[in-house]
């Protein structure tokens, strides 16, 4: 399972970036294996800080596709890197370690089962009937 795809990240960074970043074997294309790596690479990275969850997850949280776009364009930066690179690569981390330790949801069932009641939730309980057509008030 893949969080982010060439597609999204082309859309994120731009193209000329991502040319930038990886015409390694051909000048001025974007190599999609190298795009492949990276974007693979940050896959495993995430999935490292899930322990606590079955994987693949059912339901990927919306938020993990900005998270896999920035952690593949830190690997692709790699001796080149920003400071607006790493600090998106770096708020990501820190978001994943509160993922990991619990004091971070997910959100949804991410098991993909069904979620059970929570006990704290308001409820609310009809009684009897006050007023009817039968007779009451």
């Amino acid at each position: 399972m893949t969080y982010c795809t060439q597609a999204v990240l082309t859309l994120e960074i731009g193209a000329q970036e991502l040319i930038q970043l990886t015409d390694r074997a051909t000048p001025g294309v974007i190599d999609a294996a190298v795009v492949a790596k990276a974007l693979g690479d940050a896959d495993a990275k995430i999935n490292s800080y899930l322990t606590a969850y079955p994987l693949p997850l059912a339901v990927v949280p919306a938020n993990f596709e900005r998270l896999a776009c920035d952690i593949s364009r830190y690997f692709l930066y790699k001796n080149q890197m920003i400071d607006s690179v790493r600090m998106a690569y770096t708020d990501a981390i820190k978001y994943l370690e509160q993922v990991g330790t619990g004091k971070i949801s997910l959100g949804a069932n991410v098991s993909g089962a069904a979620s059970p009641p929570a006990s704290a939730a308001a409820q609310f309980v009809s009684g009897t009937t006050v007023f009817g057509r039968d007779g009451g008030y």
